[in-house]
Formats: structure tokens, C-alpha cells, sequence
């Protein structure tokens, strides 16, 4: 129980410091009014969606810079039995 109220709070929080980072186009607004809402709803929207490209982005970098060594290690393997196979055949 205690957990899941932590999570929750961090959530909001991060949910709050994320809305008003950069876009407080939403002042025009009353505060509690449904536009008000819907504006910061999308605020989070695009901000979640921009993070979660990043990430993914990121992540896909890191893997092909680190797994293009491994492939090159492969191939090199793959020519070398392909090149000792040709000669035990040809024997």
C-alpha cells in the first residue's frame, strides 16, 4: 500500500514539473475549467510522447553501436568457416 501511494505521488509530481517546464500557454484559461484541463492534458501528451521517441531513439543508437562490432566479429567468422569449408572440399 505504501508503495503504491509513493509511486503515485512521484507520478504527480513529475506529471506537474513536466506540464509547466516550458509550455504555460494555458493561462488564458480559468483554472478549473475543462479547456484548462484539456490544454495541460496535451501539454503532458506531447512532452510523454517527445520522451518516449527519445528513449527509444537512444536505446536503438546504443544497440547498434555496440551489437556493429559483434556483427562485423560474425561475418568474419562466417567468411573464415565458409573459406575452410571450400578447401576440405576441394581436397
Amino acid at each position: 500500500m505504501k508503495k503504491i501511494s509513493i509511486l503515485t505521488f512521484l507520478f504527480l509530481i513529475n506529471l506537474s514539473t513536466i506540464s509547466y517546464s516550458k509550455n504555460n500557454d494555458c493561462k488564458e484559461f480559468k483554472k478549473f475549467s475543462i479547456e484548462y484541463f484539456k490544454c495541460k492534458g496535451e501539454i503532458v501528451k506531447d512532452k510523454t510522447i517527445t520522451t518516449g521517441k527519445n528513449i527509444i531513439k537512444d536505446t536503438k543508437d546504443f544497440q547498434n553501436k555496440k551489437w556493429s562490432d559483434e556483427k562485423k566479429k560474425m561475418e568474419n567468422a562466417k567468411d573464415k568457416i565458409n573459406e575452410t569449408k571450400e578447401k576440405v572440399l576441394k581436397q
